[in-house]
């Protein structure tokens, strides 16, 4: 079951639904800075950039991820650059029983925002503030979803100071959770935003984004 790809437009970034004319943008990206890409898999060079998005779109059409490139949003139109990507995955739809108001729902219940990288030039900007508070809007207003989850790297410190920066809470440690891209079993942690604390995090967001401009 295909899920909804909107464009989500911000005044930073503008989150175009994924296409293979994204590749281009997605590599050049990507090949700024490698290195910066321990944690994430994230990419090398147009072929594997087209392998890439070619699965995104499978799993898009299938029903399981919602995948986006990340755009810079600039007055000069020659500046709106792909910048990096992020998705919804493991879209979860739960089976309500007839009679429940949540019953017959053609949108996700739960799901997890991962697969989010982005360019050199863009890190430490309002880039990713503003594309978690797009995807989070999206999630809790518009699929009205219960939960959206997070799993980071246990080792990777920056990603999670930042998830609880705007409001994620630590459900804990999963031990060899899944392969890392050091192709290493990892623990991951997990972070979660109800949607009873979607208020709160929506205002840390919209505080974040002001101080940085």
């Amino acid at each position: 079951m295909a899920t909804d790809n909107p464009a989500l437009a911000g005044r930073h970034v503008r989150l175009e639904p994924l296409d293979h004319r994204h590749v281009v943008g997605l590599a050049a990206a990507a090949a700024a800075e490698p290195s910066l890409y321990r944690w994430s898999p994230v990419p090398q060079g147009q072929v594997e950039t087209a392998s890439y998005v070619s699965t995104a779109l499978a799993w898009r059409d299938a029903g399981t991820a919602v995948p986006f490139a990340i755009v810079a949003v600039s007055v000069r139109a020659d500046d709106n650059a792909v910048i990096g990507s992020t998705r919804f995955w493991n879209l979860e739809r739960w089976s309500w029983p007839q009679g429940h108001a949540r019953h017959g729902r053609d949108v996700p219940d739960a799901c997890e925002i991962g697969y989010t990288w982005l360019t050199r030039s863009a890190i430490r900007t309002a880039a990713n503030t503003e594309a978690k508070l797009l995807m989070l809007t999206h999630a809790f207003e518009t699929w009205q979803v219960l939960r959206v989850c997070f799993h980071t790297d246990a080792r990777n410190q920056r990603s999670r100071a930042a998830l609880e920066r705007i409001g994620g809470k630590c459900e804990g440690i999963l031990r060899v959770h899944r392969m890392a891209a050091d192709f290493i079993p990892r623990d991951s942690v997990r972070y979660s935003i109800l949607a009873e604390e979607w208020p709160e995090a929506r205002e840390k967001l919209g505080r974040l984004l002001g101080d940085r401009g």
